[in-house]
């Protein structure tokens, strides 16, 4: 029995399948990195920059799929908040990590947060401390 590729609805298809079998790989990618990347902001790296074409790729094949216009606003909604708080939250990791001591400093390129830690744990001593510069 031979397949037909001549009807829009084939097509549709094929093209769904692709996006679910790349954007699961990418995904599968984002897993391996989280499981193999030697320190915190590698894995923060890994979870977040294939995730989200991996989700976009997914959604995009379910909204295909599903050949109903309704499920397209939805589905970008979805994707829309995923782009949202990717960032924010791999941020959040990043600077909890830095400050927490749980990264490879020999694997930075440049360092540019060393600074406003330093000057923020400063500026705390200098609040905690007895005598706090005022005269009285």
């Amino acid at each position: 029995m031979n397949p037909d590729f001549s009807g829009p609805d084939a097509w549709i298809d094929l093209v769904s399948a692709v996006f679910m079998v790349v954007g699961a790989l990418m995904s599968l990618g984002a897993a391996i990195g989280l499981l193999r990347f030697p320190d915190l902001l590698s894995r923060m790296h890994a979870a977040t920059k294939p995730q989200v074409l991996g989700l976009f790729l997914l959604l995009a094949a379910i909204g295909l799929q599903m050949r109903t216009w309704w499920v397209w606003p939805v589905l970008v909604v979805a994707w829309i908040f995923q782009l949202l708080t990717v960032p924010v939250s791999a941020h959040m990791v990043g600077r909890a990590g830095y400050r927490t001591k749980h990264l490879h400093r020999e694997l930075l390129t440049a360092d540019e947060l060393e600074a406003v830690v330093q000057k923020a744990a400063a500026e705390a001593a200098r609040k905690d401390s007895p005598d706090d510069g005022r005269q009285r």
